[in-house]
Formats: structure tokens, C-alpha cells, sequence
């Protein structure tokens, strides 16, 4: 669990796509809070007409998937970065029911628990305003959150959860013994899936895109959103530009908390867009053993080595300083939570040095007794997860460091880059071989190494190409989890990434402020 007022670390270095123009760019301004009232743009949900059947078009209409980021929004004047956070546990999530965007669940007094400590989580964080659903498990989680802020907090019924119509408030064996071929199309081709003429998953689409365009257009520098799992998975895919496809693919808990940053571009139109992170959450990210609903047994856990002596200049070849040390620490107790099987490295200090702290911590796990006999990690070293020779030929040191500073994307040659791309690449399948162990049917791989390594490795999960590597972000000491539901041959389902809540006191606040006021 986290520790109250511990605040959620999100560096103030941003990301740029790789297809960007070569633009750098620094920290944000300070937030400042303009003493304005906002009123709710919806007090009732909207209705949604079910009586329609869905035209030829329509039913003959197959899965695209907009992987050429072809989604525009509208331009900004000033970098903005937008926190989405899911509503805490309610009254049918407990119940195991589809709640969809019906309105008769509440807050339990779990979800009123998760939902303080996202407040707890974001309490040093600056927001200049706040959207939120306006169903009530949401817009409570967002009273909380906000607190004592005077702004009111602004309703959108675009936010509300998916549309699920005929399915809202079935338990899961209601809707199979109800629906049979409905409920398991919904279950294994949700973005197909079709019911009382609709397709949610494509409207949730539709709708994600529409709130974006609310959101950006808003005059705000720090934006806070709270609304529902659905909605705010297709939230985080369409600023991405991914399609539906990716469904269910990034996982969102409750209470859990992700980060984009959108930076104007210098020319104007449809800004840049960078993951900072993905679903942080109020308890252990990894604790869990299921994702989406299903059983996991297969598992990657990436992590970021630990800050090294010198680090800026040295790509993780010198030992690690203290800080790096603490946060290899901190990594190795938030995995006590799992029996990891294997542990692989760069063969480089910092990552090697992280890796053993980690194995040293697994095989005491189980040893409280005098007479116990410590359990075996096998730990070994992959040159693919190595890049120190290509940042040698780099002519910045920016990109070395341990922590990938802002607009790292644009001090590489094309060349570069590929060769990283191509690398992780190769990492990957040898990643996947890893973890398809068959005689270990409950495998955890934690692979460490440095976070432009772990950014590709995420890349090739989720079968994007090399223009989107410069989409995310990944801070030392950081972990990302992927869970493999179907095995190894399935689709990754991302729990988290760059993770960095288990550092404690040495988090800094996602909008975190600077001294300067540089236009960007």
C-alpha cells in the first residue's frame, strides 16, 4: 500500500514522438488557479436511444485500427497534462455486476478508502480543473479527490462508462445463460461485439475522441478527469491513436491513475502526446492475479535500473550512487508480492546491480527459520538488452542518463534508432521464449534495464512500429507490468506502466512546478 501523502511521482521531463519535428522542450510553468466558477455542463445522463437497428453498413463494418495516429485534435497554446483517475471500488463491481453506464451503484467503503488515497496520492499536485462523469460512483470519488478546492468540478455525460445497454446489471452467469453467444463475443471480441443495434466499444470510441476535444480546448495548464474503466482505457488509447483493438489491453483499477502529456506543436494543429504513465495505483500494482477479469499465470515485470554514479554520462556502466541503491531496494520489496522465476539483465553495472539486489530479496522471502534454505532465483544477462554502444555514438549525453530526459527522441539519428528499435525487438522474443517455460506453468520474468530499452519492450508488446517510441515515458527505479492471460502467444495485457509509487518519500508530485516561466 501506498503511504499517506506520499505523492505520486511523474517527472516534469516530456516525451516526444519519434515523427516529431527535432523540438526540445523543459518543465511546466507554474500552475496558477484562476478564481472562475465552472458549471456543470450536464445534470442528467444523456439518453441513448436503443430502438435502432444498426444499418448494413454498419454490420458489415470490420475492426480498423488507427495505428497511423490519424486522430486530430485541436491545437494547444500551452503544454497541458491531463490525469485520469478510475472511481474506487463500488457497491456492483463488490457484486461482480455490468454496471455500464446505468447509475444505482455507490462508493463501498473500500472504494471510499481508494478514493482518499488517490487524494493522499495527488494531494501536492496542482489541477486548475477537474471534468468528471456524472454518475455517482465517479462524481464521489471526485468530491474526495478534489477536496477543499473552490472550483466546482465540471459534469460531462460523454464521461459516463460504456454504453452496455440490455447487459447493464447482469451478474456474469446471468449473461451467458442469457445471452450465450452475445456475452462470450463480448467476452473475447469486445470491439465487435454487438447488442440492441449498437456497438459500445466503437461508440466508446467516438465518444473518447469527442471528450478530448472538450478537454483540450478548456483554458487550463493541469487537468484532472475522474470517470470509469472503459472510458478511460479508450481515453488513453485515442490520445495515442490506437484503436479499438486495444481494448482491455490497458488496464485500468480502481483508483488507479494515468498521465498524458500534450505539448504544442510550434506550427500549430493536432499537438504532440506522450503516456507519462498508466495506472498507478493506490494498492501493489502486482499483488493482483488477474487482469481484465482473467487469470494470469504469465508474467513480465520491466524495471528501470537504479540511478548510477555519474549517471548522465555513463548509460548505467558505473556502479549505482545511493539513490540508485534505495530505489533497487524499493523495487525488490514491492515484488515480494510475487515468486519471480527468473531475472534478466543488461549486462551492464547499474542493471546487473539491481537485478542481484532483487534476487537477493527473492530468495530470503520465504527464509524466516533457522533451518530454512533459500529458494533459488536464476539470474542471467541479455546483450539484446543492452544499448551503451549505440548511446556512444550519440552525440548528446542527455540521452545516457538513467532517467530519459525530455525530447530524448530527437537527439538520435534515424539510424539510431532503428538499431534500438531492432534490438528490443530481438529482447522481446527472447523475453516471450523466457516465459513460455512449459515447465513452469506460473512464470514471472523481471527483465532490468535501461528505461529507453524498457520503452522499446513495450513498444513490441503491443505491436506498435518505431514512430511511436518516443510516445512514452519511464523514470529510474520505474516498473511496468505485463500480464500474458492467454500465454505467450496471446496478447500482453499492460497493468502498469512506469510505476514509481513504491518510492515513497523520494516521489515528486505529478505537476510538479518550476521557478521559470518559459514559453514553450
Amino acid at each position: 500500500m501506498l503511504l499517506a501523502g506520499a505523492p505520486l511521482v511523474g517527472g516534469d521531463q516530456l516525451l516526444l514522438r519519434r515523427r516529431n519535428p527535432r523540438v526540445l522542450f523543459h518543465a511546466f510553468k507554474p500552475i496558477v488557479i484562476s478564481p472562475f466558477i465552472v458549471r456543470s455542463s450536464s445534470s442528467s445522463l444523456k439518453e441513448v436511444d436503443t430502438s435502432s437497428s444498426s444499418s448494413e453498413a454498419d454490420d458489415d463494418r470490420k475492426l480498423s485500427s488507427t495505428l497511423s495516429g490519424s486522430v486530430s485534435f485541436p491545437p494547444i497554446k500551452v503544454a497541458k497534462r491531463v490525469v485520469l483517475v478510475r472511481h474506487g471500488q463500488s457497491t456492483w463491481n463488490a457484486e461482480g455486476r455490468i454496471q455500464g453506464s446505468s447509475d444505482f451503484s455507490i462508493l463501498t467503503q473500500k472504494g471510499e478508502a481508494q478514493a482518499e488515497t488517490s487524494r493522499q496520492m495527488l494531494i501536492d499536485d496542482s489541477f486548475d480543473i477537474c471534468f468528471s462523469s456524472p454518475l455517482r460512483r465517479s462524481k464521489r470519488t471526485a468530491e474526495v479527490i478534489w477536496g477543499s478546492r473552490q472550483e466546482e468540478i465540471l459534469t460531462d455525460s460523454d464521461l459516463r462508462e460504456i454504453d452496455l445497454y440490455s447487459f447493464q446489471g447482469l451478474l456474469k452467469h446471468e449473461g451467458i445463460a442469457k445471452y450465450g453467444p452475445a456475452f462470450r463475443q463480448w467476452q473475447k471480441d469486445a470491439p465487435n461485439f454487438n447488442i440492441d443495434g449498437h456497438y459500445p466499444v466503437r461508440e466508446l470510441w467516438d465518444r473518447a475522441t469527442s471528450c478530448w476535444n472538450k478537454i483540450l480546448v478548456h483554458d487550463s495548464r493541469s487537468v484532472l478527469v475522474v470517470a470509469h474503466n472503459a472510458v478511460n482505457q479508450a481515453l488513453v488509447a485515442t490520445a495515442m491513436g490506437l484503436g479499438t483493438e486495444y481494448f482491455r489491453i490497458l488496464l485500468q483499477s480502481n483508483c488507479g491513475v494515468s498521465v498524458l502529456d500534450f505539448v504544442p506543436k510550434p506550427e500549430g494543429g493536432s499537438p504532440y502526446i506522450c503516456l507519462n504513465r498508466l495506472n498507478q495505483t493506490p494498492s501493489s500494482p502486482i499483488a493482483s492475479g488477474t487482469s481484465a477479469g482473467r487469470k494470469a499465470s504469465k508474467r513480465i515485470v520491466l524495471v528501470c535500473h537504479g540511478f548510477s554514479q555519474g549517471s548522465g554520462s555513463d548509460d548505467g556502466d558505473m556502479s549505482m550512487d545511493m539513490l540508485g541503491t534505495i530505489q533497487s531496494q524499493k523495487t525488490a520489496e514491492l515484488l515480494l508480492d510475487l515468486k519471480v522465476k527468473s531475472i534478466v539483465s543488461s549486462p551492464r553495472i547499474a542493471p546487473t546491480e539491481t537485478a542481484n539486489v532483487i534476487a537477493r530479496v527473492q530468495e530470503a522471502a520465504d527464509c524466516l527459520g533457522a533451518d530454512c534454505v533459500p529458494r533459488y532465483v536464476e539470474t542471467k544477462q541479455m546483450k539484446d538488452l543492452d544499448i551503451h554502444d549505440i548511446l556512444n555514438r550519440s552525440k548528446k549525453e542527455s540521452v545516457k542518463a538513467s532517467s530519459v530526459e525530455s525530447g530524448w527522441v530527437n537527439e538520435f539519428e534515424d539510424g539510431l534508432l532503428t538499431e534500438i528499435w531492432d534490438r528490443s525487438g530481438t529482447a522481446w522474443k527472447s523475453l516471450l521464449d523466457e516465459l513460455s517455460n512449459e515447465s513452469e506453468p506460473e512464470n514471472v520474468v523481471v527483465a532490468v534495464s535501461h528505461p529507453i530499452v524498457n520503452i522499446g519492450l513495450l513498444g513490441h508488446c503491443l505491436n506498435l512500429t518505431n514512430d511511436w517510441i518516443g510516445s512514452f515515458h519511464l523514470d529510474a527505479g520505474s516498473i511496468s507490468v505485463i500480464d500474458f492471460p492467454d500465454g505467450t502467444s496471446g496478447r500482453g495485457v499492460v497493468r502498469c506502466i512506469n510505476y514509481t509509487a513504491h518510492l515513497g518519500r523520494w516521489s515528486i508530485p505529478i505537476t510538479r512546478p518550476t521557478l521559470d516561466d518559459e514559453n514553450f
